[in-house]
């Protein structure tokens, strides 16, 4: 006889955890099976964003960029920090107080919602038969209702740069560097490439990314990623673009080190010598060994699993959520999925709006965006209104030392509902949110142009780009208006 739950998920990141809590909430018998181990072997909870993606980055980009407003900032303030030096291994030592925390956080979550964690490794059989492989190997079946997949993704490896953790690593073994490489190589300038390359940079790297499309941040308004290329060149990212890694060896000759070949845009082949080499060239959805042969879940084409708008696979009672699924590989997306799935199999009819997630990078300044951008609707061929604001022009920026990029307001034409904003700046993640927020309840540029605002904020920007939507910016000249299609 299986021990039975009314529902069992694999996965304990963002979307997995978060299910099993919703699911206990509503009164069904919950399991959540997690494989991941530590650096000491540990099998932890939390997934890849919490122990080696979203948590540890931003504590090294926190850590990096209070070193570099020591460095080269608080001059401007009248502040001197005389001999200033950085202690990686302290800064390492710290994301990883910060992980165990989050880790011991979430285990905590679960048993306080009477989630039964289980550690090990999950399989799904047919039949929505669970096994479950201990760290042993003591092998375990559990049988449930429902089954939720929510294993994740992890990095894309390309053989022209074989990951050796050593000298070329991925996004993972870039969180471990024990002192600062003085030349950094990034294959890729997408989100994680500049969160990584921006680390780096912030503590001395001289940083070269290399970047194989033609275009920068393609899947970001253009203008906005334009003015964030501008603002990260000037701090001294190196970003080439159209620039095809062809190869790399590692050599011992000078110490450890790797020689990348690369090809421009216009043919033409060229050298670079690093110390340490990133792969940052995507992630895909990591399935191996979740899914018996016989199981019945179809994959698509590229790997991920295939399921229906409310995350339903073909198989009647598994779902599937998070980075091993289509969509945007966001932490706050499967989280999201997670709570949608866990009510509909309580019997609630709960959607998600995918049309309104909002995306983030965590370079300084922050880049985030929201609902559609200026080329999307333009190929829809929908009539719009746009207004930009800088923080140039908002004195809480300009007090604090944080005046580049703007805010971007994407209006219906006819309605004035928002259809889109798009912020390089200070705060962009939290500000985005107040448009998302908007957003979701139908608001109008109009509407948000009306809100009293608090002063001084780095919000008044959001307030000045929703008024400059129809020309009624009041912090700087307005230019005629004109409706965009």
């Amino acid at each position: 006889m299986f021990e039975k739950y009314d529902v069992i998920v694999i996965g304990s990141g963002p979307a997995g955890y978060v299910a099993a809590i919703r699911a206990a909430q509503l009164g069904l018998k919950t399991a959540c099976i997690e494989k991941w181990s530590d650096e000491n072997g540990k099998l932890v909870n939390g997934g890849t964003c919490l122990n080696v993606g979203c948590i540890p980055s931003k504590a090294l980009l926190d850590s990096s960029h209070r070193y570099h407003d020591a460095h080269d900032g608080f001059v401007n303030h009248g502040i001197s920090t005389g001999n200033l030096t950085i202690d990686v291994s302290a800064m390492i030592q710290r994301k990883e107080k910060i992980v165990a925390q989050m880790s011991n956080g979430i285990t905590g979550l679960l048993k306080a919602n009477n989630v039964t964690s289980i550690l090990g490794s999950g399989k799904l059989q047919v039949g929505k038969k669970v096994e479950v492989t201990d760290k042993q190997g003591n092998v375990t079946v559990l049988e449930a209702d429902n089954v939720i997949l929510a294993s994740g993704s992890v990095p894309v490896s390309i053989p022209v740069a074989p990951v050796d953790n050593d000298v070329i690593v991925d996004s993972t073994g870039a969180l471990e560097f024990q002192e600062v490489p003085k030349r950094l190589g990034v294959i890729g300038a997408g989100v994680i490439g500049l969160e990584l390359g921006s680390v780096w940079s912030r503590l001395g790297s001289r940083v070269v990314c290399l970047e194989a499309m033609d275009s920068f941040l393609p899947m970001m308004d253009q203008q906005i990623a334009k003015e964030t290329k501008k603002i990260l060149t000037k701090q001294g990212l190196d970003i080439r673009l159209g620039c095809r890694v062809t190869g790399s060896s590692v050599n011992t000759v000078n110490g450890k080190e790797v020689e990348v070949t690369y090809i421009d845009s216009n043919g033409e082949q060229y050298k670079e010598i690093f110390d340490k080499l990133i792969v940052c060239v995507g992630r895909r959805p990591f399935t191996e060994g979740l899914l018996s042969v016989d199981c019945g879940v179809n994959l698509d084409e590229r790997g991920f699993i295939f399921v229906d708008d409310h995350c339903l696979t073909n198989v009647a009672g598994v779902w599937a959520i998070g980075d091993v699924v289509r969509g945007p590989m966001l932490a706050h997306k499967g989280s999201e999925e997670g709570v949608v799935v866990a009510e509909r199999i309580a019997g609630q009819q709960a959607v998600m709006n995918y049309g309104i997630i909002p995306s983030v990078i965590y370079t300084h300044p922050e880049v985030a965006a929201v609902g559609q951008t200026e080329e999307e609707l333009k190929s829809e061929g929908t009539d719009y209104n746009v207004g930009t604001f800088p923080f140039l022009a908002i004195g809480r920026a300009v007090a604090a030392d944080s005046q580049e990029g703007m805010v971007k307001m994407i209006a219906d034409a006819k309605t004035d509902r928002i259809l889109g904003c798009h912020i390089v700046g200070p705060n962009a993640a939290d500000l985005v949110q107040q448009v998302a927020l908007a957003m979701e309840f139908g608001a109008t540029a109009e509407d948000i142009g009306m809100i009293v605002f608090g002063h001084p904020t780095f919000s008044e920007a959001v307030k000045e780009a929703a008024l400059s939507v129809h020309g009624h910016a009041i912090h700087m000249p307005n230019r005629k208006r004109r409706q965009k299609k």
